[in-house]
């Protein structure tokens, strides 16, 4: 789509489209009559704005919080939502099946080679219960460190959930690092056990994770146990005293594992930075600092909610793994996972994933749209992207080419910035309440809080006041 003729309003939204957008309800339910007001109370008043949010997008609290935010301890150990409990698989899984979606589906979980899997809520929970039990009986409980080291498939959501259940903390590992890489990050938080795989294709070559993930180990002695997903079924290296196949872990566990009630900051998982310009330094995400802010910029700046299909070019060691997974699940939406790149077997990859599963919001960098512009517009125009909502980004800044070459998908694009450190902040607000621009930066609902950088060394398991880090200057959940 060109722009308009002396103009670089590129897509401009109806007022019924406009009216139709998650950001325009919660306008409208809590008596704001723009967004600039929005801005400007949110910016005011932080707490009056996170707990309209958490109320208005339904979060599941086991107890609720005494009060929205305490800084009584000063500004770097802001405490979000004191006095509450909750817990964030609960959130994005019973809430779910208590509002009927129990035969919706929850996951589709694309191979590279082509091969898809899809999950019901039903079903995804039944496989979560049984491996947080099968988890709890390897000695896994609250506040354990456990490494996923998985590419992007249903199996990657169900670690993820099951970790959280017990109160465990997930520490996230992309799927394409060395050993080296994944024992820094297993010995900085001193991992317990690693759930990880056999093996898997990318590009219809072989990744070898389960030696790599052997080397790893040897390399971290805190880990005791290993979960091995038998995706492949090749023969791989084996300690029996160590390692336990996924499969048999959980084949005689009951479906149900009550989530664990845990304080609103009880760290969810460690996420860590890429370690190129140095060590890796981990960010401790919470239950509800985490859940919330996906929730809320998955709604206001994506607009997604029930029923819409989500798909991220991403792998779950970086933020937007984590972030795809829980906000699609939150909102009662499908989290589409793909664990293969772009352009293989063909440039059209991307593109056919989206006709085949009817995706309504993709999630793409300028960078791989910069990959893919050499082919030109006919992979896109080869196959039927109708489906596609909004073009969503995060992480970096559009120039106008890339960005004129997604617009041939007519959907709007919705960017917002992040990073491991501090979290998103949102760019636009919604593509659905403002009109998207080449390189048009909206401004985000006041202080638009991400995580603190709250902790790294020695030890990032170790968050409390001894942690050696950097902190935020303005609180937001975390």
């Amino acid at each position: 789509m060109e722009p308009t003729a002396g103009s670089d309003v590129v897509w401009r939204p109806s007022a019924e489209y406009a009216e139709r957008s998650r950001l325009a309800g919660f306008l409208r339910a809590h008596g704001v009559p723009s967004l600039a007001e929005l801005v400007r109370r949110a910016r005011d008043d932080p707490e009056w704005y996170w707990e309209a949010v958490e109320r208005h997008l339904g979060v599941r609290w086991t107890r609720r919080y005494d009060g929205v935010l305490d800084l009584s301890r000063g500004i770097p150990w802001a405490s979000w939502f004191p006095g509450g409990l909750l817990n964030y698989a609960e959130n994005c899984l019973d809430r779910n099946l208590d509002a009927g979606r129990a035969a919706q589906t929850a996951v589709i979980a694309e191979g590279d080679d082509g091969t898809v899997r899809k999950l019901t809520y039903a079903e995804l929970a039944a496989e979560v219960g049984r491996l947080a039990n099968g988890l709890r009986r390897l000695g896994v409980g609250r506040g354990d460190r456990v490494g996923i080291f998985l590419p992007m498939s249903a199996e990657t959501a169900v670690a993820l959930l099951a970790v959280a259940r017990l109160g465990a903390i997930g520490v996230p590992c992309f799927s394409g690092f060395g050993p080296q890489a994944i024992a820094a990050r297993l010995r900085d938080s001193e991992a317990k056990a690693l759930v990880t795989v056999d093996g898997f294709h990318r590009r219809g070559q072989l990744v070898r994770s389960k030696e790599t993930a052997d080397e790893a180990v040897a390399a971290s002695p805190s880990v005791e146990r290993v979960v091995v997903w038998r995706r492949l079924g090749r023969e791989v290296p084996w300690s029996a005293a160590r390692d336990v196949a996924w499969d048999e872990l959980v084949a005689a566990e009951p479906e149900a594992c009550p989530a664990e009630p845990l304080e609103a900051d009880h760290p969810l998982f460690i996420l860590y930075t890429s370690g190129t310009t140095g060590r890796p330094k981990g960010a401790v995400l919470s239950h509800a600092g985490f859940l919330v802010k996906a929730a809320s910029d998955f709604a206001f700046c994506h607009d997604v909610g029930e029923r819409d299909r989500v798909f991220w070019v991403t792998d779950l060691g970086w933020l937007m793994g984590p972030m795809v997974i829980s906000a699609s699940l939150f909102h009662g939406g499908t989290a589409v996972l793909f664990d293969g790149v772009p352009d293989h077997p063909g440039p059209d990859r991307l593109w056919a994933l989206v006709e085949r599963h009817r995706i309504d919001v993709l999630g793409i960098s300028p960078t791989v749209v910069r990959a893919l512009m050499p082919h030109g517009p006919g992979p896109v125009r080869a196959h039927d992207v109708s489906s596609l909502r909004i073009v969503a980004s995060t992480g970096e800044p559009w120039n106008p080419e890339p960005y004129r070459c997604s617009s041939s998908t007519s959907a709007p694009v919705a960017s917002r910035s992040s990073t491991t450190r501090a979290g998103p902040r949102s760019r636009a607000a919604s593509s659905a309440a403002s009109r998207s621009r080449r390189s048009r930066r909206a401004a985000s609902p006041g202080r638009s809080p991400g995580w603190r950088w709250r902790c790294s060394t020695p030890t990032a398991a170790r968050f409390a006041e001894r942690s050696g880090s950097s902190r935020s200057r303005r609180p937001g959940p975390a």
